[in-house]
């Protein structure tokens, strides 16, 4: 299993649609998400995804087809 955090952010007209539940459903992936903020002038969240390494790839890939911006947050290597 691999696990990646990063930021999603949504335009205006995304707003409605289940983007995160259909990356839980359709690429068979945890989503856990650890902060987010949904206002007039900004819309993002901060999500990890766990699971198949090419499943989060091809979510990311999706969810980026479908106008969202995702930027992937490099966390440090346990030691």
């Amino acid at each position: 299993m691999t696990q990646k955090q990063m930021m999603l952010t949504f335009p205006e007209e995304l707003l409605r649609e289940p983007i995160i539940y259909n990356l839980g459903q359709q690429f068979r992936l945890v989503t856990n998400i650890h902060r987010a903020d949904i206002a007039e002038d900004r819309r993002w969240v901060i999500l990890e995804l766990e699971g198949d390494e090419r499943n989060i790839e091809d979510g990311i890939a999706w969810a980026t087809s479908r106008g969202v911006r995702v930027d992937i947050i490099e966390t440090p290597a346990d030691d």
